[in-house]
């Protein structure tokens, strides 16, 4: 009986043991799945930051191309040496007010563009940016982003008030985001452009430069007559003749005539006014009654 019950507890003792170590493996087994899958959980997240960081740096990586400036033209536009070239270029997305513009009046600030633009490029290293689509307009000018020494002079311009956000085509938009940005920065604190109500608007600007009128002064002071040569009193003898000698000058200087300004001032440094008997209207240019002063 007694090696009944010992084989009995023997068995289920051996029953035991394998169940746990069963659930031992079990476990194990699990432990080693979950392991694999928090390996696996890390290796495709840092696969999909690689891949999110190599399509930043893409986006970011700017392919420039350096030129020489010819000239600027106006506040969006210049002129540089390309390729052996002189090529205009227009500034992709922005547009600022006429200054120079044929058939066009000279609107609001357009000076102001123009000016600033060629304190940008006039100074440092010039380099131009080509975006995915065309690379030239209808009229063949050059359509680019433009820095000098790394400095963006698209966005400093709309920074500054002195453009608009226009002329977005696709594929061309490569920095779309960032211009409205920089354009709702300074239309926010009303500068420049956007300082005036209803000037900017969708399709340009409204409004031209009033022109300027500046009254012209008369001088109120004469200018130097030309210097007279003096005679030597005559003696009491000679004073017939000396007064028949300057009459007959004074006749002769009636009629005195040079063919050109150049002529008359060896004479006459200073020129002559209209009094004088050498005076010409052909050089009284400026018509102030005056021929040929310096």
């Amino acid at each position: 009986m007694k090696k009944v019950i010992l084989g009995f507890t023997a068995f289920t003792l051996s029953l035991s043991l394998a169940a746990c170590g069963s659930n031992d493996t079990e476990k194990s087994s699990t432990e080693s799945k979950e392991t694999q899958q928090v390996s696996q959980d890390a290796e495709q997240k840092e696969a999909t930051k690689e891949k999110t960081a190599d399509k930043s740096d893409s986006k970011d990586k700017k392919e420039l191309v350096d030129v020489t400036l010819d000239k600027v033209v106006d506040g969006d536009t210049i002129k540089v040496k390309y390729k052996g070239n002189v090529d205009t270029v227009r500034y992709l997305l922005v547009d600022t007010p006429e200054s120079k513009k044929p058939d066009s009046c000279v609107q609001p600030y357009g000076e102001d563009a123009s000016k600033r633009n060629k304190e940008l490029v006039s100074g440092g290293k010039l380099q131009l940016e080509f975006d995915k689509g065309e690379h030239r307009d209808k009229y063949g000018r050059l359509l680019a982003y433009v820095y000098v020494d790394g400095k963006f002079v698209q966005e400093t311009l709309l920074k500054e008030g002195l453009a608009r956000v226009a002329y977005v085509y696709e594929p061309n938009t490569k920095y779309i985001d960032q211009f409205r940005e920089d354009e709702q920065e300074a239309k926010s604190e009303k500068l420049s452009i956007w300082s005036k109500n209803g000037y900017v608007t969708e399709r340009g600007f409204n409004g031209c430069v009033k022109e300027k009128t500046t009254a012209v002064k008369k001088a109120t002071t004469s200018k130097p007559a030309a210097k007279q040569p003096t005679t030597p009193k005559a003696s009491s003898e000679t004073s017939t003749t000396t007064e028949n000698d300057a009459s007959s000058s004074a006749s002769t200087e009636e009629t005195e005539t040079f063919k050109n300004c150049t002529e008359l001032r060896k004479k006459y440094p200073n020129g002559v006014p209209s009094s004088h008997p050498a005076y010409q209207s052909k050089m009284d240019r400026d018509h102030d009654n005056y021929a040929c002063e310096r």
